[in-house]
C-alpha cells in the first residue's frame, strides 16, 4: 500500500486526547530523527519520514488508569501488572483511533530474541522533544574517570516522575514537511547539576532523589510510591492486601524481576 502524507497533529490528535485522560502524554516524531543518532544495529527499519509517536506515563496514570484497570479487569498473573495496564490502554486507543491502519506498537519492556530492546526509550523521548536525555558525554571534565555512567531523561514539567512506555510507528504514513524536530528543554544546564543527576541516578536510584533534580508539577502519590518501592516479586501480595486479588490465591504467580530501565517501570 502506498504511503500517505499527513499532518502529524491530525493523526495523533484523537489518540493523544484518548490517552491524556488516562494519565499519558503523546509526542510525535519522524523515524529519521531517531535513526540519525543511533548505530545501524538499533535503527528502525522504516523510511526517515515515517510518522511515529512516543507514549509517556505521568504520575496520574497510576490512579487514572492502573487502579481502575485492576478493579475492572483483574490482574491476569502472567506478566507485570503495570505492563498489562499500559498494553491495554495503548492497544485500545489504537483500535479506536486507527481502525484498519498499519501500526507497529512497541512497548518499553519488549525484547527481540537477541535480547535487544525493541526500541531505545530515552532516545525516542529526546528526539521527540518530550524529555532531555542526559548522558555521560553531556558532562565536561567528568569526575568518574573510566567508570560507565548510565544516562537518564528529565521531563521539563515532571522532572523524573514519569516513564517512557511505548513507541508507535505508522508504517504507511509519511509525516508532512511542516513537521520540524523540536529541541528538548535543557532542564539541567549546569555541569554541577548534571553531575548531581547522573550520580543520584547511578549510585542511589532507589531513593528517587534524581527525580527531583528540577521542581516538578506532579510527583507520585504515596500509594504509587509504595507500589514501586515494593520488589517486583512481592507486588502480588501488596495487590492482594489492597483488595485487587482474592485472598485465597496462594501467590505462586509472581511478577518477574526486571532490570532497571531508562525511566522505565516506575
Amino acid at each position: 500500500m502506498a504511503a500517505s502524507t499527513v499532518n502529524a497533529e491530525c493523526i495523533a490528535g484523537e489518540f493523544k486526547d484518548n490517552l491524556s485522560r488516562l494519565g499519558f502524554e503523546v509526542y510525535p516524531l519522524k523515524v529519521g530523527w531517531y535513526n540519525s543518532v543511533l548505530s545501524p544495529n538499533h535503527r528502525l527499519a522504516y523510511p526517515d519520514d515515517t510518522l511515529a509517536v512516543v507514549v509517556l506515563s505521568t504520575p496520574s496514570m497510576f490512579e487514572d488508569a492502573f487502579l481502575p484497570f485492576l478493579k475492572q479487569r483483574g490482574f491476569q498473573g502472567l506478566s507485570d501488572p503495570i505492563d498489562q495496564c499500559v498494553r491495554h490502554c495503548v492497544s485500545s486507543a489504537v483500535l479506536q483511533c486507527f481502525p484498519g491502519q498499519e501500526v507497529d506498537v512497541r512497548f518499553d519492556y519488549e525484547l527481540f530474541p537477541s535480547r535487544k530492546p525493541k526500541f531505545l526509550a530515552q532516545t525516542a523521548a529526546h528526539v521527540s522533544g518530550a524529555a532531555f536525555y542526559y548522558q555521560q558525554s553531556d558532562v565536561k571534565d567528568q569526575p568518574w574517570a573510566d567508570k560507565k555512567m548510565f544516562g537518564v531523561c528529565v521531563h521539563p514539567r515532571l522532572g523524573g516522575w514519569f516513564a517512557i512506555r511505548a513507541l508507535l510507528i505508522f508504517g504507511g504514513v509519511t509525516a508532512g514537511s511542516e513537521m520540524v524536530q523540536p529541541i528538548p528543554p535543557d532542564c539541567v544546564p549546569s555541569r554541577e547539576g548534571r553531575i548531581q543527576l547522573l550520580e543520584a541516578f547511578n549510585f542511589n536510584w532507589q531513593d528517587w532523589t534524581y527525580r527531583d533534580i528540577v521542581q516538578a508539577d506532579q510527583s507520585y502519590s504515596q500509594k504509587q510510591r509504595d507500589y514501586f518501592s515494593t520488589p517486583p516479586a512481592q507486588r502480588m501480595l501488596l495487590l492482594r492486601n489492597w483488595g485487587f486479588l482474592p485472598k485465597e490465591e496462594d501467590g505462586r504467580e509472581q511478577t518477574p524481576d526486571s532490570q532497571i530501565q531508562l525511566n522505565g517501570h516506575g
